[in-house]
């Protein structure tokens, strides 16, 4: 019983997130683990900080001591295998030290790192010294980079196209850079990748009626879980999208700001009523 248990959970791909916490449970380490959980896959969740916020705008963020984030994460790296890792909110310079360090140590993980720079609401949730830490610290050991077209003007402020943005990014040490197009007045949403200095593929998906909450934590999460299974990059970034689309689609609203995602939408009956 014990062998049969054992290769069970052998075959269960765990990825490991540095993320906050969301106490709505629209984003942070709440939508990561549901993500990852959808890609069949397993979180191992390290905390970086704990937020007050509400559908409408995070109200305050409190680091994590990064002597304890290096304690969470070691934790777990030492005790079993880790296929990918996600990184979402990070909370000060303090921890985005510590992160460097775990990846510095485990350089062949395959690293999907969602730049957060500001709330759905609007609220700063990295100053300048963080960007440029971020930068110089994270971006070299990043697989794939998933920001949104606003933060990849944020942290390429010298480029004049979201194509010359990507260019500087990915001249920054990140192998792939995914910067998805919600916040672009277009009438679809149009996501474009970028590997080796130039740009690979445009994937356009139709634009929903709502903004919602967490969904580039779902997409990147997503994608790690995916990457986690074994995928190259380019599948599953592809399938990543596809099934971010489908959560927020099947979305909902919770408080009185923004929509969330229905992370777990493959899980409810087809007949089930949805909250609108």
């Amino acid at each position: 019983m014990e062998q049969t248990e054992s290769a069970i959970t052998a075959n269960i791909p765990i990825t490991l997130v540095f993320a906050g916490n969301d106490p709505t449970g629209g984003a942070g380490i709440q939508a990561d683990i549901e993500a990852i959980a959808s890609m069949g896959g397993q979180a191992a969740p390290v905390i970086t900080a704990l937020t007050v916020q509400d559908s409408q705008d995070v109200k305050r963020v409190e680091p994590v001591e990064a002597g304890l984030v290096i304690e969470q994460a070691r934790a777990v790296l030492e005790d079993m295998p880790i296929n990918a890792i996600k990184i979402g909110l990070l909370g000060s310079i303090e921890v985005i030290g510590s992160i460097h360090t775990i990846l510095s140590d485990y350089p062949d993980i395959p690293v999907v790192l969602d730049p957060i720079l500001r709330a759905g609401g609007g609220a700063t949730l990295a100053n300048q010294e963080m960007e440029a830490a971020m930068i110089e610290l994270l971006f070299p050991y990043t697989t794939i980079l998933t920001p949104n077209s606003n933060e990849a003007r944020q942290l390429a402020p010298e480029a004049d196209t979201l194509d010359a943005c990507a260019q500087e990014i990915l001249s920054d040490g990140c192998e792939f850079v995914l910067i998805t197009g919600t916040h672009e007045n277009t009438d679809t949403v149009d996501n474009t990748l970028y590997g080796n200095m130039r740009r690979l593929e445009t994937f356009s998906w139709e634009r929903l009626p709502h903004s919602y909450h967490g969904s580039g934590c779902t997409l990147a999460s997503a994608i790690a879980g995916l990457m986690a299974q074994g995928l190259e990059p380019f599948t599953a970034i592809h399938e990543g999208q596809e099934y971010t689309w489908e959560a927020l689609k099947n979305g909902y609203r919770t408080g009185m700001g923004q929509h969330q995602p229905s992370r777990l939408f493959w899980a409810r009956d087809e007949g089930e009523p949805r909250s609108e």
